[in-house]
């Protein structure tokens, strides 16, 4: 076990919970202490994971400030500042970000060994690299019950109505309801009655509406139009969840990983701790990352049949 003075500092915005608690975990057990532990995030990141934060004594540094990067920057300067005043011999950085490459020279430069944590699907091969050493951590999903619960209401939407998303099928494995039963038929036939003058009248039969024929008409049209159209592929229910929430990703268009993770977070199919690139690439067969180094693009790839 190591006796060096290690200092771990975690973007917490680009990396997820799970991920740095194996890295606060495997470091524990390589080097049997850490000097110093932060992770630095927005607030709503901080107020969202504090239970975890208090648990693995890591001490939150909030960002405030508004822009893209604000959060790198803010780490990249704490972490200067630290070596200096505190001389750590290893300096951890957990991020998936290829962005803390001048951060990562420069802290060498000062006799750091920098060593980095990423998560499997963010990290780049420009971003290891760069590191004296770095390790690639899976994300493990855990299901919450409230995961659970929108997952089985999800599951029983698209076994009522099943989804389209640019002429795509989606696949039910939800059981037809059964029939109901057929109403009895009347068995006593329609007395007469006797009108205000004392005449007979016999009550008259009710119109049959054109309903059913209806109907059967076009339950006929809709069997013939499926048995000449060419079969087509069933797609997941997720797949669908996602194609529903980005229309222009199911018209054909290619997206933005950033934009198209921002329009999935507002529809709730991706929270702010998790990866659109992760979500994109469970898929394979249906979604297309572009570049496979380090994808930033993403579009729709129509499967064959």
């Amino acid at each position: 076990m190591s006796t060096d003075r290690v200092m771990l500092l975690i973007d917490a915005d680009n990396v997820s919970v799970d991920v740095m608690e194996q890295a606060v975990a495997r470091l524990l057990e390589e080097y049997g202490s850490l000097h110093v532990r932060r992770a630095y995030c927005t607030a709503e990141s901080a107020v969202k994971h504090q239970a975890v934060f208090k648990r693995l004594s890591i001490k939150p540094m909030v960002n405030l400030a508004a822009g893209k990067n604000s959060t790198d920057i803010a780490l990249a300067v704490d972490a200067v500042d630290l070596v200096l005043a505190e001389r750590p011999e290893v300096v951890v950085i957990a991020s998936s970000d290829s962005d803390f490459a001048p951060l990562v020279s420069r802290l060498r430069e000062k006799g750091c060994k920098v060593r980095g944590f990423g998560q499997e699907g963010k990290t780049g091969e420009e971003t290891v690299s760069v590191y004296d050493s770095f390790d690639v951590l899976a994300h493990r999903t855990r299901a919450t019950p409230a995961a659970r619960t929108v997952a089985r209401k999800s599951t029983r939407r698209a076994a009522a109505a099943p989804a389209v998303a640019d002429g795509i099928a989606v696949a039910s494995e939800a059981p037809a309801p059964a029939a109901r039963p057929a109403r009895r038929a009347a068995t006593k036939k329609s007395a007469p009655t006797k009108s205000t003058e004392g005449k007979t009248r016999t009550p008259r039969a009710r119109k049959t509406t054109s309903k059913s024929t209806t109907k059967t008409a076009v339950s006929t049209q809709n069997l013939a139009e499926a048995i000449d159209a060419p079969p087509m592929p069933a797609v997941p229910a997720a797949v669908a969840e996602v194609l529903r929430a980005l229309p222009s990703l199911a018209a054909g268009e290619t997206l933005e990983l950033q934009k198209a993770a921002e329009q999935l977070r507002r529809a709730r199919l991706l929270s702010r701790s998790s990866s659109a690139q992760k979500l994109f690439g469970r898929f394979p067969d249906w979604f297309d990352l572009q570049p496979a180094s380090d994808p930033r693009r993403v579009s729709l790839r129509q499967p064959a049949a």
